[in-house]
């Protein structure tokens, strides 16, 4: 196991298992990157970290997602449809 600058510990999977207490202890205040072979396969987290980065993911989609129908809504050659169109346009209705 080895840590890293930005917190982070690599471990390569063979060495997980000899090490899982360890690298449980670790994750809990690093990242830890396992590696097979040399090469990062997968990185393992706090739940709670996980939470947190879903939750900044989520709300950056939002503001983006936002943001686009913003833009789409100031359009001044914008053709709106009702969903009432859009399910007979879709053979829905």
């Amino acid at each position: 196991m080895l840590t890293v600058e930005g917190k982070s510990t690599i471990v390569g999977l063979a060495e997980l298992r000899k090490v899982m207490r360890n690298v449980l202890q670790e994750m809990k205040t690093h990242k830890v990157i396992l590696t097979k072979r040399n090469r990062p396969v997968g990185v393992l987290v706090d739940y709670e970290e996980f939470r947190r980065m879903e939750r900044v993911i989520e709300a950056l989609e939002d503001f983006v997602l936002g943001n686009m129908a913003r833009e789409r809504a100031q359009r001044k050659d914008r053709k709106t449809l009702t969903l009432e169109e859009v399910e007979r346009k879709l053979g829905l209705r």
